[in-house]
């Protein structure tokens, strides 16, 4: 039974602790439920965040920026659209020696009808085509001789070329082709078949294509092995890694590369025992560049994070949680990149005291940002084991104190990059390959895909011709690159 209001006033006159009681409680009540709401804002801010995530303020692919195009970072007006000045153009030029030509004669006047056969032109005007001849498949037979010695009487027989195994088989172009259209221009094997059927009028089977790329994939063993012990000895490394399917389960891919090497592996785990696996990692002592996944700090090296991560995510937090400590930490990484690429041009490293500010700036920053970011009371004890779980903005502003010495590498050694942008352009086009073909059907057939990529990926940074380096690896004389990084 409910106590009337006279009867609960006449209670705490006679007994003045029971109101000392009901206001602690109170006091209590409200302590609780103002920490209460302060989490739970902090949730709604969470969640809102997540909605205003794209590819410019997160690590989100652009493939899901859905309702607007996020604003390019680029500032107005630096650069007009198109040809910047003094960008040399290319077109056309005109060919000495023509492989064809063909004249156009006048046999009659057009005037009296006249016969000009026999005259010599006094003017005569070019103009040069450049086509291709329809693509035909040639079929060449190689005949061995047989002979009988006419004073000892030995039967002598000539030998087939190294190439030539088989009464029948595709020559090396053709299967380079094959491999080039395959593994570097992603097209599915039913697509290639399609495609030699309408250009040559050939219809080529998968397992062809695939015996195609297992060969090709076999040659290049020699030149893995040395592109491995270049990046063993390189100073200084890119890694990333991102999901692939394999047989429909997935599994992921790593890339180990510099300006002139490429190596993919896959493999079941994500963690050290992927990385361990390619055998590059555990004996590298230079300066690896990756995008702060835990794993990668396991190994002994030297350590630069990607500043382009750390930039979209500082810009995340200021659009999304309005904190304008990351808006002053990022427009000064920005600050330090411009000094760093103006001093290259004309010295190795900065001004120690240039290098001084910038770091006392640095602390200032994060100090600001310790303010505001204010370590909230928890209601009940953690019963979950682990970290103790931290807005975005905290994580940052961790990783931010933790990690300062490799986020400001590229400050203190010109060597290293500003970003893991190598890194992350050599896994764009698997990513790609995903979305065209979806899984590969064969642990041997993603093998085969990363060694035959990688090998096109070196020629591709050496500057080399993709089909005529594929067709070196069929004649089993393949490029075989010599240093990991460009001379200075």
């Amino acid at each position: 039974m409910s106590l009337k209001h006279e009867e609960i006033l006449t209670l705490c006159q006679a007994n003045p602790k029971i109101i000392i009681t009901h206001i602690e409680t109170y006091e209590t009540q409200i302590s609780q439920l103002e920490t209460r709401i302060s989490q739970l804002e902090a949730r709604i801010a969470e969640l809102e965040a997540r909605q205003k995530q794209n590819s410019r303020n997160s690590s989100k692919p652009p493939s899901t920026d859905i309702y607007k195009r996020p604003q390019s970072p680029r500032k107005k007006g630096e650069r007009s659209p198109g040809g910047q000045k003094g960008h040399k153009g290319h077109t056309l030029t005109k060919v000495d020696v023509p492989d064809e030509i063909i004249v156009h004669a006048l046999p009659i006047c057009e005037g009296c009808g006249s016969s000009l056969e026999l005259e010599n032109p006094i003017n005569v005007e070019c103009r040069q085509v450049h086509d291709i001849p329809p693509p035909k498949i040639i079929v060449i037979e190689h005949r061995v001789e047989t002979k009988r010695c006419p004073h000892c009487g030995r039967n002598n027989r000539a030998e087939f070329p190294p190439n030539v195994q088989y009464p029948m088989q595709y020559g090396q172009y053709l299967k380079a082709l094959m491999v080039y259209l395959c593994i570097f221009q992603l097209l599915p094997y039913d697509r290639v078949s399609e495609l030699f059927n309408d250009l040559f009028g050939r219809s080529l089977s998968k397992a062809t294509l695939v015996k195609a790329v297992s060969e090709c994939s076999q040659n290049l063993k020699g030149v893995e092995e040395r592109i491995r012990e270049l990046l063993v000895g390189a100073q200084v490394l890119n890694v990333d890694e991102t999901g692939l399917r394999v047989v429909g389960i997935r599994q992921w891919l790593h890339v180990v590369s510099t300006e002139l090497l490429t190596i993919y592996a896959h493999h079941r785990k994500r963690g050290s025992k992927a990385t361990d696996a390619m055998q590059i990692l555990p004996k590298f002592k230079g300066v690896m560049v990756h995008d702060f996944w835990s794993p990668y700090f396991n190994y002994l090296s030297l350590h630069a994070i990607c500043n382009a991560h750390i930039i979209r995510e500082l810009k995340g937090i200021s659009d999304n949680y309005g904190q304008k400590w990351c808006d002053q930490l990022h427009d000064l990484i920005y600050e330090i990149k411009e000094a760093v690429d103006t001093t290259r041009q004309v010295s190795s490293s900065l001004d120690q005291q240039l290098k001084t500010d910038f770091e006392e700036r640095y602390s200032r920053i994060l100090e600001i940002g310790i303010l505001e970011n204010p370590v909230l009371p928890q209601l009940e004890p953690i019963a979950k084991r682990g970290r103790k779980k931290q807005s975005k903005a905290k994580n940052l502003l961790d990783r931010c104190q933790k990690c300062r010495t490799e986020i400001l590498r590229f400050m203190n050694d010109f060597t290293i990059p500003f970003t893991n942008n190598l890194a992350e352009r050599d896994l764009r086009m698997i990513k790609l390959q995903q979305k065209i073909s979806g899984t590969f059907r064969s642990e041997e057939g993603a093998t085969n895909f990363c060694r035959v990529r990688g090998y096109i990926s070196t020629v591709r940074k050496h500057n080399l011709p993709v089909m005529s380096s594929i067709v070196g690896a069929f004649e089993r004389s393949p490029f075989m690159p010599s240093a990991a990084h460009k001379s200075p």
